[in-house]
């Protein structure tokens, strides 16, 4: 019998069988990144409504003011404070969860999120809406990095390519809530506020419904075995395995220990060294080039749809039916996320998002451009969600967080400067120019992740021993 407790603490969680315990803790965490979901698409949905409010025009935007043209192409400035403040959180944040754990900082930046977007909300000048709006975004960096590290470590081996499936799923179901908000809402005045404004404050307010739910979250046995308190780790072990057995589950199976991992706390030069560079540098380059697909898209679809020849009011109705399609896509794909190898379906779905950008830019007729913006959208959560996954599995338990922190903070620093490149792109070369655009990074993303190791259905130590 191995003697290496953390070893055995990770092996009881992965001979843990498919239970309503376990989908309930996905459904608990994923329940924290809706409202970062929240956060992060409102961006192209509120665009028409703060550009209206004159928010946008050089003399608001204080030293901003020498990017006149990004104003004009849709308000560059906001989504650039978006992406610079999610890359703060995530590069130089993203070590807090290794250093005091999944559960603390999985609340305490919740709590960062609601305060700093409920002050945006009430900004009257552009430069303060983007300084409010980058301190949200360093909140929400640390989040979603938070998130993906809890998962891959909660949840068995052989389940985790639905948990971040069905995680997703969850998350993305707020899409379509904001963009009918936003429709729905425009050219009103609710309490007396602009719409825009409205819908920001509605994302702040429903976080701290999660607030509460978060007390049925345990701290992550991984990361405590990791830390020494093998006492802790196994008390929520044990707490878990009751829960499951109480189920149904009678008999649960020997714990098998198939490789242990080094111990110790880890640091960040680790993620440099021979044994995980290559892993650091592939999934940095592919984060960066995945974002202009994921992103350009998704924050960018009314002004392109404006851009296609469709009213504003129009575009913002038209916005709305393909962001319905946003949970369709980790939906389907519970049914092949742990049957298919995750680096093919990340390698599939950006193939189909290269090849849908092209059609959208050349399609003018409002039911073809729905279709396509749909297709595109499946694709890209498609490919969404396996990555988040893959990225966490790559990376050993005591460098997790800070890992994926790093080279996820690469596409948020990406995202800040593709949403600039593709307003100009927009303003001058057209849709056709960002889609260009798109289908490039999308190939340089294909290369990137065909480089990376196998995961599907193995033990986060084996991946890393």
């Amino acid at each position: 019998m191995p003697t290496d407790p953390a070893a055995q603490v990770a092996a009881r969680i992965d001979r843990l069988p498919s239970s309503r315990t376990i989908w309930t803790l996905v459904l608990l965490i994923s329940l924290g990144g809706v409202f970062e979901f929240y956060d992060l698409f409102f961006t192209g949905y509120v665009a028409p409504g703060m550009i209206g409010s004159g928010l946008f025009k050089p003399e608001s935007l204080g030293i901003f003011a020498a990017l006149k043209p990004l104003a004009i192409a849709g308000f560059g400035t906001f989504v650039f404070a978006t992406f610079a403040g999610l890359w703060a959180g995530a590069l130089l944040l993203g070590f807090v969860a290794d250093r005091f754990g999944r559960r603390a900082i999985f609340t305490g930046s919740l709590l960062w999120y609601m305060v700093c977007t409920a002050i945006m909300a009430f900004q009257t000048t552009g430069f303060w809406l983007d300084v409010w709006r980058f301190i949200a975004g360093i909140g929400i960096g640390v989040e979603l990095v938070t998130i993906d590290t809890y998962i891959s470590e909660l949840i068995p081996g052989r389940m985790r390519g639905r948990a971040y499936a069905f995680n997703q799923f969850i998350t993305f179901c707020v899409v379509p809530v904001v963009a009918f908000l936003a429709w729905s809402l425009k050219g009103s005045t609710p309490f007396g506020l602009e719409y825009w404004r409205v819908v920001i404050l509605i994302g702040s307010v429903g976080a701290v419904v999660v607030w509460f739910l978060r007390l049925g979250i345990p701290e992550s046995p991984r990361w405590l075995a990791r830390q020494g308190r093998i006492e802790e780790a196994e008390r929520i072990v044990a707490d878990l395995e009751r829960r499951v057995m109480a189920e149904g589950h009678a008999q649960l199976p020997e714990p098998e220990v198939q490789s242990r991992e080094v111990s110790g706390t880890g640091s960040f030069g680790e993620i440099f060294s021979p044994s995980y560079l290559r892993r650091t540098v592939i999934m940095s380059i592919f984060n960066m080039a995945q974002v202009v697909g994921f992103y350009g898209f998704a924050a960018w679809v009314p002004s392109l749809l404006i851009s296609r020849g469709v009213h504003v009011t129009t575009s913002l109705q038209y916005a709305f039916i393909i962001a319905i399609a946003n949970p369709f896509g980790p939906l389907l794909g519970m049914l092949f996320a742990d049957r298919i190898e995750r680096k093919t379906q990340i390698c599939i779905a950006l193939v189909l998002m290269a090849l849908t950008i092209a059609l959208f830019a050349q399609a003018s007729e409002p039911a073809v451009l729905i279709g396509l913006g749909v297709l595109f959208t499946l694709s890209s959560n498609v490919m969404s969600f396996a990555y988040h996954g893959y990225q966490s599995e790559v990376f050993p338990t005591r460098i997790r967080a800070r890992a994926v922190g790093f080279v996820y903070s690469w596409s948020r620093i990406a995202a800040a400067f593709a949403g600039l490149a593709i307003g100009i792109l927009l303003h001058g070369w057209g849709v056709p120019g960002v889609a260009s655009f798109i289908a490039i990074a999308m190939a340089v993303g294909f290369v990137m992740i065909l480089m990376g190791p196998a995961t599907r259905g193995r033990s986060l130590e084996s991946i890393n021993e």
